[in-house]
């Protein structure tokens, strides 16, 4: 961990589209400027602080200009170009870089309020060949890891949004589909084929039944001339009228 001496003489360098994009994209809001460079200087001496910013033809970025002067910032503004095939450019990297080169030998610590990574060659040269202290700004979850490392200090301004945020916010959801869901098959019921109606059995009643003794077959009578008389053994059936 750094110490930051009162004593020590700080230039803050802020790319201010960098940062207005991830407050948007991050928590639908508008930056405090002010109040971040406040929190990062931590009661040293502020030498310069430069905000560079967009200009556009309508003219509306105005007021944002006048409150960012109004908290002791600078502002270097760079016209929006369009192309004619439609692609807008707006770029202040380089121009940064230049102004924190050329001011570093009357500072003792670079304070850079940016997430992009193409400002890792500028802190690492800083810090070797300058010997300045190189601090990094910026909302930690749109920041580059590699900027974060090269820094020697990095004030995540995500452990605290609400301290460095305008107005009324909150984290931006993302909308969630609905899972699809697949009705499932029901498997088709096979029909089993109907018995033929020549396998049914008849149903039978007693209106339509008579009792009958079951004799034996030959003549009637025994041998003697007697009649044949029924037995134990006789069996009882019954018999379907047609």
């Amino acid at each position: 961990m750094i110490i930051k001496h009162k004593s020590q003489r700080v230039g803050v360098f802020i790319d201010a589209q960098n940062l207005y994009h991830s407050a948007r994209n991050l928590y639908n809001a508008k930056v405090n400027f002010g109040k971040i460079v406040e929190t990062a200087v931590a009661g040293r001496t502020l030498i310069r602080a430069v905000a560079y910013v967009i200009s556009t033809e309508s003219g509306e970025e105005r007021g944002f200009f006048d409150a960012l002067n109004k908290a002791g910032i600078e502002t270097k503004s760079k016209n929006l170009q369009i192309f004619s095939s439609g692609a807008m450019k707006a770029d202040w990297d380089v121009g940064l870089a230049v102004d924190a080169i050329k001011l570093s030998p009357k500072l003792d610590a670079v304070l850079i309020i940016a997430g992009d990574g193409d400002f890792v060659p500028l802190v690492e040269y800083l810090k070797t060949s300058q010997g300045c202290q190189v601090e990094v700004v910026s909302f930690g979850k749109s920041t580059s890891a590699k900027l974060i490392e090269a820094a020697d200090d990095f004030l995540d301004l995500d452990d605290s949004p609400s301290d460095y945020l305008i107005g009324n916010f909150g984290r931006r959801t993302e909308r969630r589909e609905e899972p699809v869901t697949t009705p499932i098959e029901q498997p088709e019921r096979t029909e089993l084929p109907q018995r033929p109606a020549f396998l049914e059995r008849p149903e039978t009643t007693t209106s339509d039944t008579q009792l009958r003794t079951e004799r034996p077959r030959g003549n009637s009578r025994r041998r003697g001339g007697r009649p044949h008389r029924p037995t134990s053994g006789t069996r009882i059936v019954k018999r379907r009228l047609d």
